[in-house]
């Protein structure tokens, strides 16, 4: 059946109407409507799109859902809605386009409460009018908040702050049966418990912020403590009613997708009433809205840099980023990112090359030195006050050699997958000094080079597999890459691929914590309402 005849079909089914009347009772009659063809989750078509008002309103959809026994996916800015599983089921569409805002006390400038719903741009954009910004630069263009904490995704300054996981002070979320939750640095959340008012979308005058982010109107309103609550340009706009949301799982933050004891607290602590601060925004990270609906984030925020350049350096073989990264972690220049760049190699005519550092002394047989064009680059983010920047990345550029080259402005390539639609997308998780032999692992598998691109700082990296490749032989690769990164106490992650793949292989692999999470999803989704098929273990 096509998206278009399911979609069609959904509003033949007893009490369709009856739904969509009182979805409409709830988030205005603009923002309730039957599914249409775009509106699906990996392949999956929604029945109906709800975009409520505020977190009260969300509330009510998933009460009303509840009643009715309804599933329930929230959805974001609709950047990566192929990724991952596709749930057993979409009825309600839970658009979070109308949660935004950003709340912000310019004297107590080191956190910042943001709505689920909110574009990065408009965060940055809000906090950089005070001089600050959110060190969170993730590569999905118009990406939310509350997209990006479900899915666990980050970009390169992952190296320096972390995942926006690891940056989180505490979340607002709602329970698949609609109880508002708070948690963070108010201590411990107790389920039931009405979360404070204020804030995005929280009681009083900041409720109404959603309608300005869905665009019908400016961006002031007043939150919590007199603090100035502000929905940044260009919140929502036409993304309102757009597709969908990530999933990237992964161990950087301790998020859902993470190996070992990372996820939750253990059944001892998942089957009480109450979970202790943040184990539970942790919990939420990367779930892809399968525990709780995010309604906002408080995020540690830091002062704009006075200076940034990028210094950079071609590179031939993993093994010789290997060696660079190590020699530029033991320098001590503090990089705020260190990203690696490996496409498939286009031949160009050899030039020959003097050999200027330790890595290719002594090998005559280095690409390096026999002119074969390199392979990509290493560039390392140094940011900072102007001198102390420049004095950094004059040591920086003493370690790498004579082909350092220091800019003003990032590559072209820099904070961008390597993949395109249609491909198979892989997110290798590795200690950084093993990352090297994963690369290896992945060229060897699949007979040919592999573009890879990512953090080799801190041992994270995505990699592209052809989408013309049979599911088999995508499952063959996965196969041997994982059996190199399993010793090496790292993973392999499909998050995206065709329909086929998807159908056929193990996207998470071995999961040590897939006890855990059916804990979570046990204690926080008892009746599997909330995104059901998308954790792995078909959760």
């Amino acid at each position: 059946m096509t998206a278009m005849a399911a979609a069609a079909r959904s509003t033949d089914r007893p009490g369709a109407l009856e739904i969509t009347r009182k979805l409409t009772e709830i988030c205005g009659p603009p923002f309730a409507r039957f599914a249409g063809p775009a509106d699906e989750v990996a392949g999956r078509t929604a029945r109906w799109v709800a975009v409520p008002g505020g977190p009260h309103a969300a509330a009510e959809v998933l009460r009303l859902a509840a009643a009715h026994d309804l599933t329930v996916v929230p959805r974001g800015a609709g950047t990566k809605i192929d990724w991952g599983a596709a749930p057993a089921q979409v009825d309600i569409m839970l658009d979070t386009g109308r949660l935004a805002g950003v709340w912000h006390e310019p004297h107590a400038a080191s956190v910042a409460e943001i709505g689920a719903g909110t574009p990065l741009r408009a965060v940055q954009a809000t906090l950089g009018r005070t001089g600050r910004r959110l060190p969170v630069d993730v590569p999905s263009p118009g990406a939310t908040l509350g997209g990006v904490l479900a899915a666990d995704e980050s970009g390169p300054l992952r190296h320096r702050h972390g995942s926006p996981c690891a940056q989180l002070v505490g979340v607002r979320y709602l329970g698949a049966d609609g109880e508002l939750v708070s948690v963070g640095e108010s201590g411990t959340a107790r389920f039931g418990a009405a979360a404070p008012t204020g804030g995005p979308g929280g009681d009083g005058r900041a409720e109404g912020v959603g309608d300005v982010a869905a665009g019908q109107g400016s961006a002031m309103g007043w939150g919590r403590a007199g603090g100035l609550f502000v929905a940044g340009d260009g919140i929502g706009g036409s993304g309102a009613l757009g597709p969908g949301r990530l999933f990237a799982a992964g161990p950087g933050a301790g998020g859902l997708g993470a190996a070992g004891a990372e996820v939750g607290g253990g059944d001892a602590v998942l089957g009480r009433g109450e979970l202790p601060g943040l184990d539970v925004a942790r919990l939420l990270c990367g779930s892809q809205g399968g525990l709780g609906v995010l309604v906002s984030a408080t995020m540690r925020v830091h002062a704009v840099p006075a200076s940034r350049v990028w210094v950079s350096r071609p590179v031939w073989t993993p093994l010789e980023v290997h060696d660079l990264v190590r020699a530029v972690l033991a320098a001590e220049v503090a990089p705020a990112a260190v990203e690696l760049d490996l496409p498939v190699p286009v031949p160009l005519p050899r030039r020959r090359v003097p050999a200027s550092h330790p890595s290719v002394a002594g090998r005559p047989d280095h690409p390096a030195v026999t002119g074969r064009p390199a392979a990509g680059s290493l560039v390392v983010l140094l940011e900072g006050g102007p001198s102390d920047v420049a004095e950094r990345a004059e040591r920086l550029t003493a370690v790498l050699g004579a082909e350092a080259v220091v800019n003003h402005h990032a590559p072209e390539w820099w904070g961008r997958y390597p993949f395109a639609p249609g491909d198979t997308a892989l997110r290798i998780e590795v200690p950084a000094g093993d990352l090297h032999a994963a690369v290896y692992a992945l060229r060897d598998a699949a007979g040919a080079p592999v573009p890879v691109r990512g953090s080799a700082g801190v041992g994270t990296a995505y990699a592209a597999l052809p989408g013309v490749l049979s599911p088999e032989r995508v499952a063959s690769i996965l196969t041997a890459v994982r059996s190199v990164l399993i010793a090496r106490q790292g993973r392999c992650v499909v998050v995206a691929a065709p329909a086929p793949v998807r159908r056929v292989v193990d996207l998470w692999g071995e999961l040590p914590a897939l006890p855990r999470l059916r804990s979570a999803k046990a204690h926080l989704d008892p009746h599997h309402r909330l995104a059901p098929g998308r954790l792995p273990g078909g959760l």
